[in-house]
């Protein structure tokens, strides 16, 4: 009974979330579009939903826009921004955008419940987040072996860092009703939560770690911030991060698609050869947050987790689905059609 009251909660939950999330999306357009951002400029409109355009694991999808390259293939790009991938691919599945940009294993989520969304860009081939323990809890939370009992920070419920918790979780032998996880977003809301007490610990990417180090207020756990990173913590390369797209969309758009290609690997190209630094200086302003050189700092503890052409890593998504099938009851009782979840076809025409 107390489970069946739990789920029921959790969906109730689910639907007030999905609710609000039109209300949501039409805030960030507008604020999106009176920033310049897009919406106003020449070329083909394409609304492309960023959960969180200030991460820098999705950092690609600004830097695009700021050198220029939606322009030159012709593409009118309005980025707009949710604080959780969760939300990006809401956003995208209901139709109020047409491209997300997100992690890749909610294309396999969304396949289990009738969706087809695929990957057309792949940024990563690892997560790029990092499972931080707050220096009070730091005693006690040596290893995921220890979050049984505890409350664990993540961008939202149903996200990607949810999902990497549950599965780092499981596979240290602590069962998901045994933890707590508490949806705190990223940024100041971390840092807080964190500061506060709310969270023993949590899973956020930068810039958000760079200030809790810089701050001195958490330890590093695992850091899936690089390829071998994610070996050791998933055993395996772990696509994250890309451009995912209803896949009716996709093959009825297909010279768009290919322009958004084009740009997001010469982007992938251009970052692959200049420094954090350089890197730094072409995303907005308000990104650093008044510390340029901490910001500067954060992109380079990121950057290798990049691909340098946007193909899918070669056995990534075997990874992501056993990663997934390890607490997911959805994906565990399904058959993935791993092949249906992303597409090679426009990164490996890019040019640029």
């Amino acid at each position: 009974m107390r489970k069946t009251a739990r789920y029921s909660a959790l969906a109730a939950a689910g639907l007030l979330a999905l609710s609000s999330l039109t209300a949501c999306a039409n805030d960030a357009a507008s604020t999106t579009a009176s920033s310049g951002n897009g919406g106003s400029g020449k070329g083909e409109h394409v609304k492309i939903m960023v959960g969180g355009l200030d991460k820098v694991i999705y950092l690609p999808a600004m830097l695009t826009q700021r050198l220029g390259y939606f322009e030159d293939a012709g593409l009118n790009v309005e980025l707009l921004s949710e604080p959780a991938g969760v939300q990006a691919e809401t956003a995208l599945v209901s139709g109020q955008v047409q491209g997300a940009v997100g992690f890749y294993d909610h294309t396999l989520d969304l396949q289990t419940k009738g969706k087809s969304v695929e990957s057309v860009v792949q940024f990563s081939h690892a997560p790029g987040e990092v499972e931080i323990v707050s220096n009070k809890r730091a005693g006690d939370i040596t290893s995921p072996k220890d979050f049984k009992g505890r409350k664990l920070g993540v961008t939202g419920l149903g996200s990607s860092t949810d999902f990497l918790t549950k599965y780092l979780a499981v596979k240290n032998g602590v069962q998901v009703s045994e933890f707590t996880p508490v949806a705190v977003g990223a940024g100041p809301t971390f840092v807080s939560a964190l500061q506060k007490g709310a969270i023993d610990g949590g899973m956020t990417t930068d810039p958000t770690v760079a200030t809790v180090m810089e701050k001195n207020l958490g330890k590093v756990l695992v850091d899936m911030r690089t390829p071998e990173g994610s070996q050791k913590a998933l055993g395996g390369p772990y696509p994250s991060s890309s451009l995912y797209m209803q896949t009716d969309w996709v093959n009825g758009h297909k010279e768009t698609v290919q322009k958004l290609a084009n740009a997001f690997v010469k982007t992938l190209r251009w970052m692959a050869g200049h420094s954090a630094s350089e890197i730094a200086a072409k995303m907005p302003a308000d990104y650093s947050q008044g510390n340029q050189t901490l910001y500067a700092g954060a992109i380079k503890s990121t950057l290798p987790m990049f691909t340098e052409d946007g193909v899918m890593p070669e056995n990534g998504p075997e990874t992501v689905e056993k990663v997934l099938k390890a607490f997911n009851p959805n994906i565990k009782n399904a058959d993935v059609d791993l092949s249906k979840t992303y597409t090679t076809e426009f990164v490996k025409k890019a040019t640029g």
